[in-house]
């Protein structure tokens, strides 16, 4: 993916604040002078639409039940042309977004619509380098959640602005160049995708079958395993665990200061993120229930989202949400085996099975009590099967590691990129353009992005 680009022969000073110099032959302009305000309503045929943050503004029935839908008002939603940019609600949704289709979006946005001197093309790289970034932050207003972009504020901005030609020809290379980087990019997260399959296998295989193939074997009694090894045994939960057994009171001292970890935080056996710092009086009221090391958190709500992890010694003494079963192992259970029980598919198929509830699933504490584990009679054996559960898992984390480090990389790379074209610290006037003709292969989306809204303010 490297590219040897030249700069260009010489540079002028800009006044624009987030870039010191420009070619000479670049002008500067007010973002007022190049785009239009569309407030064209009335089109309440049209489809609905929603700014998201990776994938431009699309069709809010891309994103189905995660978007907030209007239910009547259509003829006040403003309408939104192909090329035009919709300046996102709020400054974390990704700041300005390309229109890749025509349809019609919440009042509440402003809809820019660009006029004959600059191509959407080029003002799309430009509208998502780091630098335009630094000036949308210097023309937010509001405070937290709140915060919204001051278009009255954005469009009295310089921008640097290429000849149209120019423009064109730096739209047409960024789209040739991004393409085969978010391929690349798509390529690798499949293949971390695989490898979180072959781990995901070898754990059920072994927490099931045990490392004797040639072992005897009888039938579990329990759906999604068949048959273990002879001389395992199948114990419901309860006689290896107990529940929840330390809480917060109400009478907790209202300025202790807790570390917070809610079901958003947690993954599949893994902490997403650092605990949160509250005061007791300003924590949620579902911050109650006390974890130690050795611990296994699992959520008894939304069960489908999967999310529960072994306690380390990094996570200890947290307080975690009353939507947590806090499990504690017996002295005689090995954890480490337990842990890697629950993180198997019989084991998660049987919660999500015996959950109740359709769009918000939940299992009550004393029916999690009676699901059943199979595991190996002797200690011994556990104690082996972990060994080689560790050594397995590690081998392909540490592989997992290595590939979100080549992504990694090759995202700074593409930012980079990005920014050194539209600025004009990289010539690419010149350069062979190979034609793009999938447009999809110009977004790559971005983990947990979610769709803006079809407003409330209807």
């Amino acid at each position: 993916m490297n590219e040897n680009l030249s700069t260009y022969d010489s540079y002028q000073k800009a006044d624009i604040f987030w870039a010191r110099s420009i070619p000479t032959h670049w002008s500067q302009v007010k973002i007022k002078h190049l785009f239009y305000e569309r407030t064209e309503k009335g089109h309440p045929n049209e489809p609905l639409l929603s700014a998201t943050q990776s994938k431009g503004v699309i069709p809010t029935s891309l994103y189905g039940s995660r978007t907030v839908v209007a239910t009547k008002g259509f003829e006040l939603l403003k309408l939104v042309e192909i090329g035009d940019f919709v300046i996102s609600l709020r400054s974390f949704q990704g700041g300005i977004e390309f229109a890749y289709y025509r349809g019609i979006i919440s009042p509440a946005y402003t809809v820019m619509k660009p006029n004959e001197l600059i191509n959407s093309g080029y003002f799309k790289y430009l509208a998502k380098s780091s630098l335009f970034i630094d000036l949308l932050k210097a023309c937010v207003t509001g405070i937290r959640e709140g915060q919204n972009i001051n278009y009255s504020l954005l469009k009295k901005s310089y921008i640097p602005l290429p000849p149209l030609d120019e423009q064109v020809q730096m739209h047409r290379f960024l789209d040739s160049k991004i393409s085969k980087i978010n391929k690349f990019i798509k390529d690798k997260k499949r293949e971390i995708e695989l490898l979180k399959e072959l781990k995901q296998a070898e754990v059920n295989r072994l927490v099931t079958k045990g490392l004797n193939p040639d072992a005897p074997m009888k039938d579990s009694g329990i759906d999604w395993i068949g048959e273990i090894p002879e001389h395992w045994k199948v114990i419901p939960l309860k006689h290896l665990v107990t529940s929840n057994v330390e809480s917060l009171s109400n009478n907790t001292e209202p300025d202790k200061e807790i570390s917070y970890i809610d079901i958003s935080s947690v993954g599949f056996g893994y902490l997403k993120q650092k605990p949160e710092i509250y005061k007791f009086k300003d924590a949620p009221s579902r911050a109650r229930r006390i974890v130690h090391k050795g611990d296994i958190i699992i959520s008894t709500v939304r069960t489908y989202l999967k999310s529960f992890c072994f306690i380390t010694e990094d996570f200890a003494n947290n307080i975690v949400s009353t939507g947590f079963a806090v499990l504690t192992p017996f002295e005689n259970v090995n954890t480490k085996y337990l842990s890697y029980a629950f993180s198997a598919d019989y084991f998660i198929n049987s919660v999500i099975q015996n959950s109740i509830g359709i769009s918000y699933p939940a299992i009550n504490d004393s029916k999690l009590m009676t699901l059943k584990i199979v595991l190996p009679q002797s200690a011994d054996e556990q104690e082996v099967l972990v060994q080689k559960l560790e050594l397995v898992t590690k081998q392909i984390d540490n592989f997992i590691i290595l590939i979100e480090k080549d992504i990694s990389l090759t995202q700074e790379y593409k930012t980079s990129l990005i920014s050194n074209v539209v600025t004009g610290k990289v010539d690419v006037r010149d350069v062979k353009v190979e034609e793009v003709f999938e447009p999809e292969a110009l977004e790559e989306p971005e983990v947990g992005d979610e769709a803006g809204e079809v407003e409330e303010q209807l």
